[in-house]
C-alpha cells in the first residue's frame, strides 16, 4: 500500500520543492540586507569598538519620531487593490436603494400602460383603402389603414398588408402610340389592417 502512495506522490515532490525554495528565497531576500563587515556574533568575541556602552538616559524628545513614509508593496494583493481603485472610475456609480426602487416603480408603471394598451380588443380586417401620397412622394398608408378601420366601425388602425397597382390613362391603350413617362402612376392600397 505504501508503494502505491509513493508512486502517486512522486510527481508532486519536484514542484513542491521548487515552490518551497522560491518562498524561502523571497523571504530571505526581502528588505533585510546583511552587512558583510560585521563578524558573526555567535563566537562571543567582541572588538573594542563593540564594547557595551553604559546605559545613559535617552534625551527627551518633544515630538514623536516621524514614521517613515509608506512604501508601495508590489505584492499581488496590492495589485488587486489598484485594479479595484481603477474600476471605480470606469464603472457607473451604484444607485441608492431608494433610487433603485423609484426606477422599478417607473418601469412597472410603463409596463402597466403598455399592457393596458394591449388589453383593448383589436381585430384584423380586410378590405381596400387607398394610401395617400406623402410630401416626399412615398405612400402614407397609416391614413389608409385608419380609413379601412373606420369603415368597419373602429377608431384607428395599423397597416398589416399593402398592395400596389399601376393606373394608366386611356391613351396608353391606343394602337401605335408610344408610352410616355406621365401616362401611368403607381397607386398603393391597404388590404389588411389591425383595428382598435
Amino acid at each position: 500500500m505504501r508503494d502505491r502512495i509513493d508512486i502517486l506522490l512522486k510527481p508532486l515532490r519536484a514542484p513542491v520543492a521548487i515552490a518551497a525554495l522560491a518562498l524561502s528565497m523571497s523571504l530571505i531576500g526581502g528588505d533585510t540586507a546583511w552587512s558583510q563587515a560585521a563578524p558573526p556574533a555567535s563566537l562571543g568575541v567582541q572588538s573594542p569598538a563593540q564594547q557595551p556602552v553604559p546605559d545613559q538616559p535617552a534625551p527627551q524628545q518633544s515630538e514623536p519620531p516621524l514614521a517613515p513614509p509608506e512604501r508601495e508593496n508590489p505584492g499581488l494583493l496590492n495589485e488587486i487593490g489598484k485594479l479595484f481603485e481603477k474600476s471605480k472610475s470606469i464603472l457607473p456609480p451604484l444607485k441608492s436603494p431608494g433610487e433603485t426602487i423609484d426606477d422599478l416603480h417607473a418601469r412597472a408603471r410603463d409596463a402597466g400602460e403598455s399592457l393596458s394598451n394591449m388589453a383593448r380588443p383589436s381585430l384584423m380586417v380586410t378590405g381596400r383603402a387607398a394610401c395617400v401620397v406623402a410630401a416626399n412622394g412615398a405612400p402614407d398608408c397609416k391614413a389608409g389603414a385608419d380609413r379601412l378601420c373606420q369603415s368597419k366601425g373602429y377608431k384607428e388602425g395599423k397597416s398589416l398588408d399593402t398592395d400596389a397597382a399601376e393606373k394608366c390613362s386611356a391613351k396608353v391603350f391606343l394602337p401605335g402610340r408610344k408610352r410616355e413617362p406621365g401616362d401611368c402612376k403607381t397607386e398603393n392600397y391597404v388590404t389588411k389592417a389591425l383595428c382598435q
